[in-house]
C-alpha cells in the first residue's frame, strides 16, 4: 500500500499447515483477531491448545476469554523465541515473497481480495515440504512390493575381501 499499514492475523493449523481463517485491519486492536478466531472455531471446532506470540492482541482479555470459554489451553511464546511459532513465521515469509512484495495494493479491499486468493492457493495447490514427506511416506507404505536388498555400485570396494565377495554375489543375484 502506498500510504499506511494493514495488519494481518491468520489462524494456522499446525498439523496440516492450512490457514483456517484470516482478517485484515488498518488498526492494531484485538477485535479483528477475535473475529478470525471465532470464525476458525465455528468452522473447524475447538483445538486442544492454541499458541500465539505475546502481542497485545493475543494477551487481550477478549481474546483470552474467547479461548477460555470453549475450554482451549492457551500457550504463548517466550520473549524473542521465533522458533516457538516457526510455522506461522514461515507462512509470513511465504506470503511476503510470493504475494505482498509482488503487488502494490491500492487499498484494503484489494489487499483482502488478493490475500483470499493467495490463502486458497496456499491451502490447496501450493507445494509444502511437510505434505510432500507425508505423501512420499504414504506412497511407500501403500506399496506392498518387496524391496530388493542394497546394491553396491560397481566401483564399491572394501578392505575386507570377504565383504567384497559377499557384495559381489549379492549384486550378481539381483542382476
Amino acid at each position: 500500500m502506498a500510504h499506511g499499514f494493514m495488519y494481518l492475523v491468520a489462524i494456522l493449523d499446525v498439523a496440516s499447515r492450512k490457514v483456517l481463517s484470516f482478517r485484515l485491519s488498518n488498526t492494531m486492536t484485538a477485535d479483528y483477531c477475535v473475529e478470525a478466531l471465532e470464525e476458525a472455531l465455528a468452522k473447524f471446532g475447538r483445538p486442544e491448545i492454541f499458541n500465539t506470540d505475546q502481542g497485545s492482541q493475543f494477551s487481550n482479555e477478549e481474546w483470552i476469554n474467547t479461548l477460555k470459554d470453549v475450554g482451549v489451553a492457551i500457550s504463548m511464546d517466550g520473549k524473542g523465541r521465533w522458533i516457538d511459532n516457526v510455522f506461522i513465521e514461515r507462512l509470513w515469509r511465504s506470503l511476503k515473497y510470493e504475494e505482498v512484495y509482488l503487488h502494490a495494493y491500492t487499498d484494503g479491499t484489494e489487499a483482502k481480495a488478493a490475500l483470499t486468493r493467495y490463502f486458497s492457493f496456499y491451502n490447496s495447490r501450493r507445494f509444502h515440504q511437510a505434505s510432500s514427506t507425508i505423501h512420499r511416506m504414504s506412497h511407500i507404505l501403500a506399496d506392498s512390493r518387496p524391496r530388493p536388498p542394497w546394491r553396491p555400485e560397481p566401483w564399491h570396494r572394501t578392505d575386507n575381501p570377504k565383504t567384497f565377495c559377499r557384495l559381489r554375489r549379492q549384486t550378481a543375484l539381483l542382476v
